[in-house]
């Protein structure tokens, strides 16, 4: 077997790859094609954990992680094969097949694409003898002619899969007409024939008024547009990378007000997104001391970079904050990071999260010791709860699944309250804060109707949504005559 592919590609970063990609999985997998994602190089730091090819577990970004639940595949690190996650605005952990490389995050870009590429094409071959059709998500655009001799993501992985192309803009945010015909005059000669159709993502209005600007573009670069797909907000689907936005959202009233401490180098906050969509709850993102103003519960999420998103804390002005809420007796919540920033100290005499040698006091409330090294926990979690209190008993006894992605080993005194399937702490409560480094809570149905005594819509109601939106949007045929045989 050697797989078809279809290749999506954006006019930028945010203008939909991911959404669609995920959508035009489930689509296939329900007309009986077996069908899996693969993006060849993702940065991003939310990651998820995924069987690794050894035997052993890695991680990949979420989007394929999702892309291969809306497949019906078991999700691996072939489909991810590099991941980047940011540790600073010139600094990325690099992981090949799901694994940290120290050397190659020490490397320069271009002199380590050689082997990330080969890995990447290693990984998308595998894929192609496993799969009837590979559903490939582009990185940024394909169209950053300073990138092309090293841009195996976009344009050497159109080649390798034969793949066919379309390409996605938002045109919410103006300029979608020249983004697309920019991008379509600037890829390679050998690519151009390959783009089949463009996508305008996120349409406000009538359709009709779009004229004569489709008519126009497929005049200059004979590639039709094949959809037009409504702004729709509320799909269910975590976004890729970044806060989800600034405004609060929830459903009806607001009975639970949660604030999410937005720190520099957050991760893993797709996990919340969940708490958008269960009714009375008030989700909104804080950066400012204000933010956390009547809030019922402060939940301090995942860092990449624990120390430095602990000083940027403090000098915000949210240590205090999050202190004076706490002494109320209010909820305090902080998962992996999170948890680390709310115990005592941090040490970490190699240098694995910030400075080596260097010794950070925690905000002191969870009796934690924490104790940065180089070995990297990742790994799936059967958890149990046992008995809790305050603003978390309902959690009590309650049984769940998470994951694992973390550097540092936390030694508590007394308080534990969360165990994996080996018995081993990994959650602590003291008076109304609660530290678990378990991520994914918040997706398992278990745990949220203890906590709110309702449920929101399974991820396979989320992605049945998503095909069903793209199979109303292109005209009919069209999706058949790109994906089947």
């Amino acid at each position: 077997m050697s797989a078809r592919a279809i290749i999506v590609w954006g006019t930028s970063s945010g203008a939909g790859k991911s959404w669609l990609c995920t959508a035009l999985c489930r689509w296939a997998a329900r007309q009986g094609v077996r069908v899996a994602p693969f993006k060849a190089q993702n940065m991003s730091n939310n990651a998820r954990v995924v069987p690794g090819r050894d035997g052993g577990y890695g991680e990949i970004g979420s989007a394929q992680y999702f892309q291969a639940l809306a497949a019906g595949v078991v999700p691996s690190v072939d489909m991810n094969p590099v991941l980047l996650k940011p540790e600073r605005d010139t600094a990325s952990q690099v992981l090949l097949h799901g694994r940290v490389e120290p050397a190659l995050g020490k490397m320069p870009w271009r002199e380590r694409s050689d082997r990330l590429a080969q890995a990447a094409r290693e990984s998308l071959l595998r894929l192609r003898e496993q799969y009837e059709l590979l559903v490939i998500e582009g990185a940024g655009s394909p169209a950053e002619t300073n990138l092309a001799a090293h841009d195996y993501v976009n344009l050497d992985t159109a080649r390798w899969a034969d793949a066919r192309a379309l390409l996605v803009t938002d045109i919410d945010r103006g300029g979608a007409f020249a983004h697309l015909y920019g991008t379509w005059a600037l890829l390679p000669a050998d690519l151009q024939p390959r783009l089949q159709g463009f996508v305008l993502n996120k349409f406000r209005g009538d359709a009709a008024l779009l004229a004569p600007g489709p008519e126009q573009l497929r005049a200059r670069t004979g590639v039709p547009t094949l959809a037009v797909l409504p702004t729709w907000r509320e799909h269910g689907l975590p976004e890729e990378d970044g806060v989800f936005d600034d405004a609060p959202a929830g459903r009806g009233a607001a009975r639970l007000r949660v604030a999410v401490v937005a720190y520099p180098h957050i991760s893993n906050l797709d996990e919340f997104q969940p708490l958008r969509r269960v009714d009375g709850l008030r989700l909104t993102w804080a950066r400012e001391p204000g933010a956390l103003e009547g809030a019922d519960w402060i939940v301090l999420p995942g860092s990449k970079q624990v120390s430095g998103d602990l000083a940027w804390l403090r000098a915000q002005g949210l240590d205090a904050v999050i202190q004076r809420h706490a002494a109320a007796g209010r909820g305090v919540l902080g998962i992996c990071g999170g948890l680390q920033m709310l115990g005592r100290s941090l040490a970490d005499p190699e240098g694995h999260d910030g400075e080596a040698g260097v010794d950070v006091p925690g905000l002191g409330l969870l009796p934690l010791a924490t104790h940065f090294e180089a070995s990297k926990r990742v790994q799936p979690a059967q958890l149990s709860f046992g008995t809790l209190h305050g603003p978390w008993h309902a959690l009590s006894g309650v049984a769940a699944a998470g994951y694992e992605i973390h550097n540092g080993r936390s030694v508590g005194d007394g308080g534990a309250v969360l165990h994996d399937a080996q018995g081993e702490a990994i959650g602590w409560q003291q008076g109304p804060v609660l530290g678990v480094y378990a991520h994914g809570l918040f997706e398992q149905p278990a745990v949220l109707r203890a906590l709110f005594g309702s449920n929101v819509p399974t991820l396979d109601a989320v992605f049945d949504g998503l095909a069903d939106h793209i199979a109303a949007a292109f005209a009919p045929g069209t999706l058949q005559g790109l994906i089947l045989p």
